[in-house]
């Protein structure tokens, strides 16, 4: 959709991409995990009915405040309680599976439900000192300081791009957490030949110590394949080589969002399934009807983001009314999420769609995947009902037609199948 100048000469609309929703199944202070998980079935539900184009659910583990540890099984009662909105991961960590597991995971739900299910691939594990060199290499901006020698956000066209931020992490406890999971120490070197070895299950051409095998029901189940990246390293130049639709992450990792689909778009190579590049950007939103009341709903999110980073796990999600003030965490913890706190975009629908303009205009992101966490479920649902309205400009129905802007990723048997269908 190109834009258009309206009759009175006003300022042109923007081009309306897909809008996604990203599921972490939080939960919130006071309610259990139970009590999130059925709050992400109804929101799945409320979500297709106001027109969003995917469902994808996040994958964290031995958080006290997210339910969301196992989202392979999620994903099928997700599927089952919904009619039409595209399910899937952003993301599946590979190194806490083997890749036959996921295959065959994701094939059971695409054989029921066909041609909804997306596979979000995440690279995460733990380095040998070789490729965490490699990793502290890859192209990156310069961060922009103050002559105080600070740190300052680079302003990119309107959009807030902020440097790293130091944080504390409890390594004690991610090496646990590695072990619980069967992690081993240079895993996520193995990125690149798992990811093949899954193309290959899917295609129904892999062969392994000159064994060919079939694996079902994964073998031919159009389950559509992506890449998410935080950086412009392996990730990103994977998703392109192998000419994978790619998700970058601007709701956890905003200060390398520009750098990383740059290195996506540098090493994409047309395949069956995309004849040019396709991209996906996270974005933390919370949407209520005036800028106070958003501002409002929103509180506790520093202290959120604060656990998470801090490495005690995300802790239940605090009322808005007993939330800890931003102002009064300490200097070193409030630098530690200040980039998540000026990239996290919170107001009325009008002042939200602004801020997702000029995020889609500056990245140049295909669709645009968002995440709501609010204590409330029912001003969470809100939140996206509200921005659904808002985006499309003419209700569910109009967010709906710009979805099917999203059916440009399916695959070549995707689209094979629709025709002789």
């Amino acid at each position: 959709m190109s834009a258009e100048s309206d009759a009175a000469g006003r300022r042109p609309r923007a081009r309306r991409v897909p809008l996604a929703v990203l599921d972490l199944v939080p939960i919130a202070d006071g309610d259990t995990a139970g009590g999130a998980l059925r709050n992400s079935i109804d929101l799945a539900r409320r979500a297709e009915a106001f027109g969003y184009a995917r469902y994808w659910l996040a994958e964290h583990h031995l958080n006290p405040g997210v339910a969301g540890s196992a989202p392979h099984t999620l994903l099928g009662i997700i599927a089952g309680a919904t009619e039409r909105i595209r399910v899937g991961t952003a993301a599946t960590i590979l190194g806490n599976y083997e890749p036959l597991q996921v295959a065959e995971a994701f094939g059971t739900v695409a054989s029921l439900w066909p041609d909804r299910v997306d596979l979000g691939l995440g690279r995460s594990g733990f380095p040998t000192p070789a490729s965490a060199g490699a990793a502290a290499s890859a192209p990156a901006a310069e961060p922009a300081v103050a002559a105080s020698g600070a740190l300052v956000n680079r302003i990119i066209d309107g959009l807030v791009v902020p440097p790293v931020r130091p944080f504390h992490a409890d390594r004690a406890r991610f090496a646990l957490q590695g072990r619980l999971l069967g992690r081993e120490p240079g895993d996520a070197t193995r990125f690149a030949d798992t990811v093949d070895d899954l193309l290959a299950f899917f295609a129904g051409d892999y062969e392994g110590d000159g064994i060919a095998v079939t694996v079902q029901p994964a073998e031919g189940s159009g389950v559509q394949v992506w890449i998410h990246g935080s950086t412009a390293g392996e990730s990103a130049r994977i998703a392109g080589r192998l000419g994978l639709p790619y998700g970058a992450n601007y709701h956890v990792a905003p200060s390398g969002v520009i750098e990383s689909l740059a290195e996506y778009r540098a090493h994409f190579q047309p395949s069956a399934g995309l004849d040019r590049p396709h991209t996906i950007v996270s974005v933390d939103v919370v949407v209520a009807e005036t800028d106070a009341e958003a501002h409002r709903i929103a509180a506790g999110y520093a202290e959120w983001v604060l656990s998470i980073r801090e490495g005690q796990g995300a802790v239940p999600y605090p009322r808005p009314e007993e939330a800890l003030p931003d102002s009064a965490l300490a200097s070193i913890e409030l630098t530690a999420v200040q980039d998540r706190l000026d990239t996290r975009f919170v107001g009325s629908p009008e002042t939200v769609v602004g801020l997702l303009e000029t995020l889609q205009r500056v990245t140049g992101a295909d669709e645009l995947l968002v995440t709501t966490i609010t204590h409330d479920h029912d001003a969470r649902v809100a939140s996206y009902r509200l921005l659904a309205d808002a985006w499309s400009g003419a209700g569910a129905s109009g967010l709906a037609d710009a979805a099917d802007l999203a059916e440009g990723t399916r695959t070549a048997h995707d689209r094979e199948a629709l025709t002789s269908a």
